[in-house]
C-alpha cells in the first residue's frame, strides 16, 4: 500500500485559492480499473483509491503515514509565478511588436 503527498493546484475553474492551503493523502492505484461490457462504466475492486485524507500541514501527513506504516512520496506543490505587467507598457516606444487596434 502506497500513497502521494501532495498541496493541491489552484482550479482552472475559479480565480480564487479556496481549498490549496490543505495537504492531501492520496492512495495509489492498486488493481486495474474494469469497464462493465454492458453499460461501460468503469469500476473497480481498490476501495483506497476513493479515500482522499486532508491534513493541515505537510508534517502531520507524513507522521499519519508513518504512524500508519503507509509507504509515501511527497509531491512539492509549484508555486506560480506571477509576471508584473503595468497598463502603460502596452503604450511603449521600446515595446518588441508594434501596438495596433
Amino acid at each position: 500500500m502506497s500513497a502521494k503527498i501532495y498541496r493541491p493546484a489552484k482550479t482552472a475553474m475559479q480565480s480564487g485559492k479556496a481549498k490549496t492551503n490543505l495537504w492531501v493523502l492520496e492512495y495509489d492505484q492498486e488493481s486495474a480499473r474494469k469497464i462493465d461490457p454492458i453499460m461501460g462504466y468503469t469500476s473497480s475492486g481498490d476501495m483506497r483509491q476513493q479515500v482522499k485524507l486532508t491534513f493541515e500541514t505537510q508534517e502531520l501527513a507524513e507522521a499519519y503515514a508513518q504512524r500508519n506504516g503507509i509507504e509515501y512520496r511527497v509531491i512539492a506543490p509549484k508555486d506560480p509565478v506571477r509576471q508584473v505587467v503595468a497598463y502603460p507598457d502596452n503604450f511603449r516606444y521600446t515595446r518588441t511588436q508594434p501596438w495596433t487596434h
